[in-house]
């Protein structure tokens, strides 16, 4: 059992990876640095997105729905993995239970909590990474642009 949650964790930690890299050209596009990613159970990149919002005017352009539009359609989601590097929040963890995706993978909490405990008490396997690139990327974007931070959680 051990080795198989350590196998996983390695598993989920290099598809957070991908997430990363995405929030990262978000973040160089001049936009809000959240990046997903979504896997099949095997870890086989299906599609890769991030948060939108500001380069296209979309407030629905979040990083799991760009991720989860770009992998296209899909038989099922029950096996799929969705790394994303924040915690999704209530629009994208309705996106994860609506098409059940089975597992997500989180790379921080800390800057905001999202669905991931309604995501759990739903059945969808949530690990949450708490990565401090994660958490810093974000805090820092926060801290520096805290208007288009609360638009983008629907915050007055």
């Amino acid at each position: 059992m051990a080795r198989e949650k350590e196998k996983n964790r390695d598993k989920y930690l290099a598809m957070l990876k991908t997430a990363i890299e995405e929030a990262r050209l978000g973040l160089k596009e001049g936009g809000i640095p959240i990046g997903a990613a979504l896997f099949d159970r095997d870890g086989k990149l299906l599609g890769r997105g991030h948060n939108r919002r500001v380069q296209e005017g979309d407030p629905s352009a979040h990083g799991e729905t760009d991720a989860f539009r770009k992998a296209g359609r899909q038989r099922s989601y029950r096996d799929k993995i969705m790394a994303t590097t924040l915690a999704p929040c209530w629009y994208c963890s309705g996106l994860i239970r609506q098409f059940g995706i089975g597992t997500v993978v989180v790379g921080e909490s800390v800057n905001f909590r999202g669905g991931i405990d309604w995501l759990r008490e739903n059945g969808t396997e949530v690990f949450d990474a708490r990565s401090s690139e994660c958490i810093q990327m974000l805090a820092k974007y926060i801290a520096d642009h805290p208007e288009i931070w609360n638009e983008d959680i629907g915050v007055d």
